[in-house]
C-alpha cells in the first residue's frame, strides 16, 4: 500500500507539472523553437490587480493561493486568495524612508523575512511572523562599505544574506533562528573577489539554496561572470565561471535556480535596455563546478528563472521583454509571453507567480 500511494503522488506531482506546462505554453505548444507566440493567443500569465505602482523585485510564492512581494517605495503585499485580493502589510516607516526591498523569503502565509537593499544602514532585514501585521527589524547594516543584495534559506530556521565584495571578499551573514538575528560569518573560506564583481540585486535570486547544505552565489560587473558555490552554509566556497558574458558593470548572472543540488540553470546578459545578451543562459549537472552554454538561450537579458513544480526539464525564465520556457532543463528556450516581469517562483502545489515592475504580478497555473 504504501508502494501504490507513492506511485500516486509521482503521477500526480507528474501530472500536474505536465498541466502547468501546458497553461504556459499554449497555444503556443506548435510553435517551433524560439518563435515568440502570436498577438490574440493566450497569454502564460494572468495578471492579478495590486493596487499600487511599486516595482517589485522580491517575491515568495508559498503556494497557488498565498504570495509575498517586496519593492520599491517600502511596499510589501501579501496574498493569501490566489491574488484575487492584495494586502498592504509593509513595515511600518519603510515608505516614508523609501525603503528599496529586493528580497522576501517565506516560509508559510504568516511568517517572512524581508531585505531592503542599499548603501550603508539603508540595508536592513525585517521579520514577520503574524503575516505582516507587525515587523522587527532583526538586521541593520552599519558598515558603509556593505550592500546587501539578495537572501536565501535552507529551512525555517538556517538563511543567509549575501553583501557585495568588502575588503576583497563577498560578506554573508548567517541566522540561525529564521532571520530573528544575524551574524556575519567569517571570510577564510570564501575566495577574493574579481576587480568590479558584485552581485546584482535585481530579483532575489542571486543567493540560492538546495537542500540543507548547499547554497550558491551569481555574480557580474567583472571581466567573468562567476557562480561561487557552497557546500557547507556558507563557510567555504569555490569558484566557477560561466558562460554568461561579462566585462561590463551591467553584465553577468542575474538570476540562479537548482532543482536539487547538482541540476542548476544560470540566467543573465546585460540589463541595459536594447543592448544584445547572447548566451543568456547556461547549465550545470555538477552542483556548479562547470557550466555549459544553453544551446538555444532566451533572445534577451532574464533576470529570474525557476523550475517548474516536480519537474526534472521544465522551467521559467523572465525579464523585462518576456517570459521564455524550457522542456529540455534549459539546453534551450522559447518565448511563451512578452510582458514584463524582474522575478519568478513556483510552489509544490503547480502554481507559478512573477513580479515586476508598475505593480504587475501575475500567476499560472489552476
Amino acid at each position: 500500500m504504501r508502494a501504490k500511494g507513492k506511485t500516486r503522488r509521482l503521477m500526480s506531482w507528474g501530472l500536474c507539472a505536465a498541466a502547468l506546462t501546458a497553461t504556459l505554453a499554449t497555444p503556443a505548444a506548435a510553435a517551433a523553437p524560439g518563435e515568440r507566440h502570436r498577438p490574440g493567443e493566450r497569454p502564460a500569465w494572468t495578471l492579478t490587480g495590486t493596487g499600487t505602482d511599486a516595482r517589485f523585485r522580491g517575491l515568495a510564492a508559498v503556494s497557488r493561493r498565498t504570495a509575498w512581494v517586496a519593492g520599491s517605495k517600502g511596499t510589501v503585499l501579501h496574498t493569501s486568495d490566489g491574488g484575487r485580493h492584495w494586502r498592504d502589510v509593509s513595515p511600518p516607516g519603510a515608505a516614508q524612508e523609501a525603503l528599496e526591498f529586493r528580497d522576501i523569503e517565506a516560509f508559510d502565509a504568516r511568517r517572512a523575512v524581508a531585505l531592503a537593499i542599499g548603501e550603508g544602514e539603508a540595508s536592513r532585514v525585517f521579520r514577520t511572523d503574524d503575516g505582516g501585521a507587525t515587523w522587527t527589524e532583526s538586521f541593520r547594516n552599519t558598515d558603509a562599505r556593505a550592500f546587501y543584495d539578495c537572501l536565501t534559506f535552507f529551512d525555517s530556521r538556517h538563511g543567509l544574506a549575501l553583501s557585495d565584495p568588502v575588503d576583497g571578499k563577498y560578506r554573508i551573514l548567517s541566522t540561525a533562528d529564521g532571520g530573528r538575528s544575524w551574524r556575519v560569518l567569517p571570510s577564510a573560506g570564501m575566495p577574493d573577489a574579481l576587480a568590479g564583481e558584485a552581485g546584482f540585486a535585481a530579483s532575489g535570486q542571486c543567493l540560492v539554496a538546495s537542500g540543507p547544505e548547499d547554497v550558491w552565489l551569481a555574480t557580474g560587473g567583472a571581466a567573468t561572470a562567476r557562480v561561487l558555490h557552497s557546500a557547507d552554509r556558507g563557510l567555504t566556497w569555490t569558484a566557477a565561471e560561466s558562460t554568461i558574458p561579462a566585462g561590463e558593470p551591467a553584465r553577468g548572472v542575474f538570476g540562479l535556480a537548482f532543482r536539487d543540488r547538482h541540476h542548476g540553470i544560470a540566467v543573465g546578459g546585460d540589463y541595459r535596455a536594447g543592448l544584445p545578451s547572447p548566451n543568456a543562459a547556461a547549465v550545470t549537472g555538477n552542483a556548479g563546478r562547470s557550466w555549459q552554454r544553453s544551446a538555444g538561450p532566451p533572445a534577451a537579458y532574464r533576470s529570474g528563472v525557476a523550475w517548474l513544480p516536480h519537474s526534472r526539464s521544465g522551467a521559467l525564465a523572465v525579464g523585462p521583454t518576456g517570459t521564455d520556457l524550457t522542456a529540455d532543463g534549459g539546453r534551450t528556450w522559447r518565448t511563451v509571453d512578452t510582458g514584463s516581469y524582474d522575478t519568478v517562483d513556483c510552489t509544490p502545489d503547480g502554481g507559478c507567480w512573477a513580479a515586476g515592475e508598475s505593480g504587475r504580478v501575475a500567476r499560472a497555473g489552476r
